[in-house]
């Protein structure tokens, strides 16, 4: 991108990531700092939005103190998640039928910023930010997503860190400990004088893990420690200009694998690890960088810009081959080992190096009954694959001897990245109760695969591949809400989704669908919420190959295209909070259904033979959660019940509905020594539910069982 043109997108700004009507109608965010840029804004600015919405605040998050995004979300309608490891580290998000693989058909951000490694050329990477330490979080489907791109069918996931104070300065000093060695310590201080403020904040936190070895005293836990770092500074006549600066630095260490169980072994003990897993670890490193600057000028006019920074690295090395054979032949040799032992068991370094960047900007233009938004982004992304592998012998003591170690390089080479330039313009027009949303969407993105040959780990004997995918997409969105009276709103949207094509995707064809949603909001005698129907119509849908889902390693990074899909269903959400004199009694539910079929048959590297009418594996027909609680003066107590109904591992006699159904409770409760003080206690899984998360690579992982964790908080 030329450096003029770089500087003319700062000087528009405005980070792509903010509610215009929000901005425009909620006064408390002229005393807002912009580090923490939104997507709804606030709970009160989502009757505006045509589209559904959920907004999960601060004290919302604290009921149960989860660290685990896929509890937090579990409660969101539309949304589906797949468990992975227990504990939240590496979820897999999906929305509106779109599929949960590794988040790869949604957009994550933080602040406002993508924070996948690589999102145009590596969607379906291995970071997701800590959940523990955000402040709150933002869902939002439908045609109001299409502004945030560039994958536009699903929706977005908004995380939004600690805030800067406003005024004097605040902290807070958090301990937890819990079942199988779990700890948590989490603390942080800001304050604000002379119109500049700064933040500190430290989150760490760890465990043993719950499953189990049977060698040594190995665990099979994590540990992740994140620290972030926040500065601001308003100047000029009336502060209209406010510049902000976040550094982020967090580092991970799981002893995880993706090694499965068989049928038979998980009935028998379904925490069981095998000890060919034994080597499995995920080391990561990360750092963010943002800086933010807004200026409020005229009457009501808005100038904002971002610019990002995010360099990952990870190297998961673990056990190559977990197919189901495998599994097979660990398990019985741990049965009846033998003094030959299994050699040449494969341990691969997964070892990649991202980096994201980046500037955005946004222009908010009040002109009378419209309210006018213009953006433009321009984004570079890259991945470097410089993996390799080594052998090993497991023995007879179900101990492992290294007898090879591989050359870096010689299992995977090569480098993709992208580029991508980004212009968007929405026109927000008020005709008296009928608010009308039009939205116009431009990405042109080149996406590069390079390669050199595995025998060439210092890159100096010339590529063995250059392939290039050039796009240019226009994206539109259409959406209206209409206030019938202060108990209802109706609402309905059009848009386009769109997910362009990966370095992998042999045909190079883009993702597109059109996706259609209609329903209302409602506050009826104190019981508020939502009802929305959506359809999605993909005439190409894409798959992405990942060990996650089971794909064969020469295949991992490569992406399918599985043709015409329908998702229809429906989200219900109703809440109400029931008063005494000494006590208020909440209680929320919410209620998602979802059909989705394919429209054509084609055999798949991942799920097997798809035939035409076969529902999507890993999406529920039915998902429920209800939560109530019961808050007094000193004490309280919430409750959280999630039911899922059973779904489609893969589509092979035995994949059919191998996801059983099942239902979770989470627990807690909280005593308030003073105003400042509270000691709290969670147990999530309360009845110690046992349940098959997934059965990725042909082998099941488990849900984690009953947890406990006991705290203290010090807030000031």
């Amino acid at each position: 991108m030329p450096p003029k043109l770089i500087i003319s997108t700062l000087s528009m700004a405005i980070a792509l990531s903010l509610s215009a009507n929000a901005v425009a109608n909620d006064a408390t965010n002229k005393k807002k700092n912009f580090e923490q840029i939104t997507v709804i804004g606030s709970q009160a600015a989502i009757n505006d939005i045509p589209g559904s919405a959920t907004f999960i605040s601060d004290e919302q998050l604290q009921k149960f103190e989860f660290t685990d995004i896929s509890r937090v979300l579990a409660s969101v309608p539309g949304v589906y998640v797949q468990e992975e490891d227990g504990y939240g580290l590496r979820p897999n998000i999906g929305m509106r039928g779109t599929g949960t693989g590794r988040n790869d058909k949604i957009s994550v951000m933080e602040d406002g910023v993508l924070v996948a490694p690589a999102p145009y050329s590596a969607p379906s990477a291995y970071y997701f930010p800590t959940m523990g330490r955000m402040e709150s979080i933002e869902v939002l489907k439908g045609a109001a997503s299409v502004k945030y791109g560039p994958r536009t069918t699903g929706g977005v996931l908004n995380l939004l860190s600690r805030s800067l104070p406003t005024e004097g300065s605040t902290g807070l000093v958090n301990a937890e400990l819990g079942s199988d060695g779990f700890y948590k310590g989490h603390a942080f201080f800001g304050k604000e004088k002379n119109n500049a403020a700064g933040l500190i904040e430290v989150f760490s936190y760890g465990a043993d893990g719950f499953k189990e070895l049977p060698v040594g005293s190995d665990n099979t836990g994590f540990e992740k420690n994140d620290v972030l770092l926040k500065f601001g500074y308003k100047f000029g006549e009336n502060n209209a200009h406010n510049l902000e600066m976040k550094i982020k630095y967090s580092d991970e260490q799981s002893d995880e694998t993706y090694m499965g169980l068989t049928e038979e072994d998980y009935k028998t003990s379904p925490n069981r690890r095998y000890a060919a897993s034994q080597k499995d670890q995920m080391n990561t490193q990360h750092n963010a960088y943002q800086l933010n600057y807004a200026y409020r000028f005229g009457d009501g006019y808005e100038l904002l810009a971002t610019a990002y920074l995010n360099d990952f690295h990870r190297n998961w090395y673990k056990a190559s081959k977990v197919s189901e054979s495998y599994l097979t032949q660990y398990s019985e040799f741990e049965a009846a080992p033998t003094a030959e032992g299994i050699e040449g068991i494969g341990i691969k370094a997964n070892n990649r190096d991202y980096q994201a960047k980046g500037v955005q900007s946004e222009l908010h233009i009040p002109a009378g009954d419209h309210y006018v938004t213009v953006g433009v982004r321009y984004h570079e992304d890259e991945m470097d694959r410089f993996q390799w592998e080594d052998k090993y012998t497991l023995n007879q003591d179900l101990s492992m001897t290294l007898t090879s170690q591989g050359v870096p390089g010689s299992d995977s080479n090569r480098v993709d990245s992208a580029k991508a330039t980004t212009l968007f313009i929405q026109d927000q027009w008020s005709i008296d109760a009928l608010v009308i949303n039009a939205g116009l969407r431009y990405e042109d993105i080149t996406i590069t695969r390079v390669e050199w040959s595995k025998s060439d780990p210092k890159r100096e004997n010339g590529l063995t591949k250059d392939v290039s995918n050039d796009t240019q997409i226009l994206v539109p969105s259409l959406g209206v809400t209409y206030t019938v009276s202060d108990s209802l709103t109706l609402l309905a949207g059009i848009q386009q989704g769109y997910a362009p094509a990966a370095p992998g995707n042999a045909e190079q064809d883009e993702e597109e669908s059109v996706n259609i949603e209609f329903g209302g909001r409602y506050n009826v005698a104190g019981v508020h919420g939502e009802i929305i129907a959506f359809f999605s119509d993909y005439n190409n849908m894409h798959g992405n190959c990942t060990a996650s889902v089971g794909c064969s390693d020469e295949n991992i990074g490569d992406q399918y295209n599985y043709g015409e899909v329908e998702v229809s269903g429906f989200e219900f959400s109703a809440g109400r909070i029931f008063e005494t004199n000494s006590a208020t009694f909440p209680i929320r539910l919410t209620y998602t259904y979802t059909d989705s079929q394919f429209k054509n048959n084609f055999a798949s590297d991942i799920w097997g033979q798809v035939n035409k009418g076969d529902a999507m594996p890993y999406v529920p027909e039915n998902q429920i959660a209800l939560s109530f609680g019961a808050v007094l003066s000193s004490f309280a107590f919430d409750t959280q019940v999630r039911y899922v109904s059973n779904a489609h591992a893969d589509l092979s006699a035995d994949g059919l509905n191998a996801i059983d159904s099942r239902v979770v409770w989470d627990l807690a409760a909280k005593y308030l020594i003073d105003d400042k003080q509270k000691v709290y206690l969670t147990v999530d899984n309360l009845f110690d539910n046992n349940y098959i998360a997934n059965r990725a690579n042909g082998g099941i992982q488990p849900g984690k069982p009953r947890t406990i964790q006991m705290g203290y908080s010090y807030a000031f």
